[in-house]
């Protein structure tokens, strides 16, 4: 009798969580997504956008891949964003929303303890063959067993895999985590007999087979690589698609450096370019195609938080190890005298990783923000609990030295001293360290900053090293110091274990380049995760970023407010943004190229 209550206890419980669940077309990190079933167009798409024409991007480094989901090897992020596709499809118009892609709906409970997706029965690869179950299971198994960390983390949460019919898969998750559903609704689908007898894990410049709009047509590594629009694509006729994916030909060209890069600009080679130096934004688009109207020149605005780029310290390492050392060398990084005369002014600096938007702490520790942290509050240095915490701020006149005389008593608390014009630790170790980067971006504000140190007795050496080298030591995390940057989006989740999880202290191949390794940080996240409404969400978020920014594991370098485009008159892109502006979602996505 016990055996046949608890039984009937539990076909109850299926019953009543199956009532709870429906088929949908969309899902919502929180609250219901926008759209409607059936609708027309994502609304900053242009159904009506002629297709045809070509846009060239130019991109500086190179590819030995063309496997991106995998450790090793650099592929063309593209392959992922034209080739590829996942069961649900973002829209950029809202924080965090999917609808259905190669699955027609999404079934999930309350609880979301389980997510089921059914596919199209019209859905098809580029080779023609129909997207199967067998397809999709393999493909976030072998993801999830031997593809990036991220994918591994979360598929860690998988404890099952249901088939429920020739086109429907459920997958349980063993532990809360709201954003699971999302998660694998994002997760690429790969045909499963492209790897028959091959080892995933290894490079291959063989091109995937995708049901993506977008085929590789040709390349030859470190020079190009030229994307042809499918016309037998199968995902033409959906409402996500209407005005996307226009172009017949994507391509993008490879350069040495961003010189080369701008230069082929110039020379109509390549048709759009994105702007990073403000400098020459103001005073370097004075050539002939831009005097004709044959070029124009854009800033969108975006709505999305600032993240976060700046100098890493890698805390594996001492004497970065020490907060107190961190603090000090970042009072000696005088960002207002670089930006005024290097960037003409025209940054701004970056003051949180979650800055410019609500996530972003602000003022005092508050309640909801102490009880998502709970006992680790305490520990946050005294600075951060009260919101007093801020970087440090120069004249801008290019002495900046009541912050170095403010870095001198950090360091001497640290016990570090200057003897012989070194700054020495008690056992008279100098405090000297090198700074890698991967180009010459970010290398005279780096020289600034070690000039800088060097009054202070620290050698900091720059090393410029080529992308192929300095990705191998990305990896593992062999370096001192860093430029990094992190995007962020307003509805952050799993990828924040992969940015700041402890695991990522030892294990390769993280985005945990800093070496984050705090209970407060963990918390946070934990609670980001396991939020069922947006306030808990927003202050979960607020956690995560007090902690992380008062922490000091960056030295916060600048944003820009706007993206600055350059491209050909003739490309063109709808009036209305999405919600993030100039974003992964927006170009070329839903570009265009006018009819001649």
């Amino acid at each position: 009798m016990g055996f046949l209550a608890a039984a009937t206890l539990g076909l109850a419980a299926l019953i009543g969580a199956a009532a709870q669940a429906a088929p949908a077309h969309g899902i919502a990190m929180h609250g219901a997504p926008a759209l409607e079933p059936g609708f027309r167009a994502l609304p900053y798409a242009n159904p009506e956008a002629p297709k045809g024409g070509r846009i060239v991007f130019g991109e500086v480094g190179g590819f030995d891949s063309l496997n991106p989901y995998i450790v090793k090897g650099r592929a063309p992020w593209a392959v992922r964003t034209l080739t590829v596709e996942s069961l649900m499809g973002r829209s950029w118009d809202e924080p965090f929303s999917l609808y259905g892609l190669l699955a027609e709906s999404v079934e999930t409970p309350p609880d979301r303890s389980w997510v089921a997706f059914t596919l199209r029965p019209e859905a098809r690869f580029s080779d023609g063959s129909p997207v199967t179950l067998d397809d999709v299971v393999w493909s976030m198994r072998t993801l999830g067993e031997q593809g990036l960390p991220g994918f591994r983390s979360s598929w860690r949460k998988v404890s099952a895999v249901e088939r429920l019919g020739p086109r429907t898969v459920r997958f349980r998750f063993s532990e809360p985590d709201r954003e699971m559903p999302l998660i694998l609704g994002l997760r690429p689908i790969l045909k499963k007999d492209r790897f028959a007898g091959r080892d995933f894990a290894q490079t291959t410049l063989e091109p995937l087979i995708g049901s993506g709009p977008y085929v590789v047509e040709a390349f030859e590594p470190g020079r190009f690589i030229s994307f042809r629009r499918n016309p037998d694509y199968w995902g033409a006729h959906l409402g996500l698609n209407a005005g996307r994916h226009n172009f017949d030909e994507v391509r993008y060209e490879y350069f040495k450096d961003d010189n080369a890069r701008f230069e082929a600009f110039k020379a109509g080679l390549v048709t759009i370019f994105r702007e990073s130096d403000p400098v020459r934004w103001a005073q370097g688009y004075d050539f002939a195609a831009v005097r004709e109207g044959l070029v124009v020149k854009e800033e969108i605005p975006n709505g999305r938080p600032s993240g976060m780029t700046g100098f890493v310290f890698n805390t594996r390492r001492p004497p970065f190890d020490d907060r107190r050392v961190r603090q000090a060398l970042a009072l000696a990084f005088d960002f207002e005298w670089i930006n005024r005369t290097l960037h003409g002014g025209a940054y701004e600096r970056i003051h949180s990783f979650f800055g410019n938007s609500e996530l972003g702490f602000r003022g005092p520790l508050g309640a909801d923000e102490a009880r998502i942290l709970g006992p680790h509050a305490a520990a946050l240095a005294p600075e951060a609990r009260s919101g007093a915490f801020a970087w440090p701020r120069s004249d801008g006149s290019g002495r900046n030295r009541a912050n170095l005389r403010r870095a001198r008593d950090l360091l001497a608390e640290a016990g570090w001293r200057v003897r012989d014009g070194v700054l020495r630790d008690a056992d008279g170790r100098p405090l000297r360290f090198e700074i890698l980067l991967s180009g010459p971006q970010y290398e005279a504000a780096a020289a600034v900053f070690a000039d800088a140190l060097r009054v202070l007795g620290v050698e900091a050496r720059l090393r410029v090293v080529d992308p192929a080298q300095y990705q191998q030591r990305l990896t593992h995390y062999d370096y001192d110091m860093i430029v990094a940057g992190w995007a962020m989006s307003l509805s952050p989740g799993n990828e924040q274990r992969f940015y700041w999880g402890r695991e990522g202290v030892r294990q390769p191949g993280t985005r945990n380049y800093m070496g984050v390794d705090d209970p407060a940080v963990e918390a946070a996240v934990d609670a980001l995760l396991a939020a069922e409404d947006r306030p808990t969400f927003v202050a979960a978020a607020r956690a995560l970023d007090r902690a992380l920014t008062t922490g000091v594991y960056v030295i916060p370098l600048w944003r820009s407010p706007v993206s600055r485009l350059a491209h050909r008159a003739d490309l063109r892109h709808p009036e209305r943004l999405p919600l993030y502006g100039d974003w992964t979602g927006f170009l070329p996505d839903v570009w265009w190229q006018e009819p001649r």
